[in-house]
């Protein structure tokens, strides 16, 4: 409930407590989900689905993980994409020998299995922090793929390590085109994100942002380390392992370790950067952004080639789209450390607020 008094927005307590205690946010989620669920189906060509919504969908997932980690409780990783390689390789394989389990079954248990791999990579947070602890989980990228590739049995004893990923059957049900795929997708990132930001607004949550602040502030005030730590590992990496299983199953179609390389485990952490740390509409922005530059940059640099004769070869857009990477990077940890979510909280803010802007 709102009300105004001397121009500024009055609440009480029951509505500030509501997960969308802003009635516009509410009003403007149903409207996005119904868009979401009814009308791209009906208006986005396949091209769109299969190339910029189901992995904008699954890296915002992953995203939305990582940030459990980094921006709620303040511990850095650089292993996201090993936990997504767990979330995939772990789904394959409970498919393939559990005969009969549902695949929805199949990718929530492979995100408990990428949740057991955090918390024995989360261990050495209990000592650790900071740039040391960003190494700690960067070896759990280089074992985890080192892993799958030495052990045929993860890959059903394929010599290579890629093994097809099967077609997804529920109820006489069949996933396996665009559009369906694109569901599954959006119903799994609905649930989890709703679920989240439940999470963060919990007790859990909040002693994670404790931890991150100050731990010795949060650990005198009776809020166990250990824990805490361990929790935001473990449900980190679970959202990272169904991100990565619906990754292998609704956009590769396949089953790798290479798809799931260093560069992937970069790519989320700047998602964070980008769209917001601590915040779960960043996550949705961040992922947005980074995959829709790169389409940007090619229209508008074959524009610019075509325009000036200048010869401006693949090669050379790859390389500017790393600095431009690069300089966005900088340019949101210095003037923006709270990236496009922020932004848009400061847009909302002066719009609510007008004609009253004080």
């Amino acid at each position: 409930m709102f009300y105004r008094e001397n121009g500024q927005f009055k609440t009480s307590y029951t509505s500030d407590s509501q997960i969308f205690p802003i009635l516009q946010d509410k009003i403007g989620i149903i409207i996005l989900l119904i868009f979401a669920f009814v009308g791209i189906p009906l208006l986005a060509n396949e091209y769109w689905i299969n190339a910029i919504l189901i992995p904008f969908l699954i890296f915002s997932l992953a995203t939305l993980g990582l940030n459990f980690l980094t921006g709620y409780a303040g511990q850095l990783s650089l292993g996201s994409a090993a936990f997504m390689a767990v979330g995939a390789y772990a789904s394959y394989n409970f498919q393939l020998r559990i005969e009969g389990m549902p695949f929805f079954i199949s990718f929530l248990l492979g995100g408990l299995s990428a949740a057991m791999v955090g918390i024995l990579f989360g261990l050495p947070s209990l000592r650790i922090k900071g740039f040391y602890l960003a190494v700690a989980t960067l070896a759990a990228q280089f074992f985890v793929v080192w892993c799958l590739t030495k052990f045929p049995w993860f890959s059903n004893f394929s010599s290579s390590g890629v093994i097809s990923a099967p077609t997804l059957t529920f109820a006489g049900l069949t996933v396996d085109t665009p559009i369906s795929k694109y569901l599954l997708v959006l119903i799994f990132v609905t649930c989890l994100t709703l679920i989240g930001k439940n999470l963060v607004r919990s007790s859990t949550g909040r002693a994670w942002m404790a931890v991150r602040d100050m731990d010795v502030a949060a650990e005198v005030i009776g809020i166990p380390l250990m824990r805490t730590k361990l929790i935001a590992f473990a449900v980190s990496s679970f959202y990272c392992g169904v991100a990565g299983a619906l990754y292998a199953f609704c956009y590769l179609g396949t089953v790798e370790p290479d798809g799931f390389s260093l560069e992937l485990s970069f790519k989320i952490l700047f998602m964070v950067i980008i769209g917001g740390v601590g915040s779960i509409l960043g996550n949705f922005l961040g992922a947005a952004f980074i995959l829709l530059l790169p389409i940007f940059l090619d229209i508008s640099l074959m524009f610019v080639s075509k325009m000036f004769h200048l010869p401006i070869s693949n090669a050379n857009v790859s390389h500017i789209q790393l600095m431009v990477f690069g300089a966005l990077i900088i340019f949101f940890l210095i003037v923006e450390p709270h990236g496009l979510a922020r932004l848009w909280q400061i847009t909302k803010e002066k719009l609510r607020l007008w004609p009253f802007p004080h």
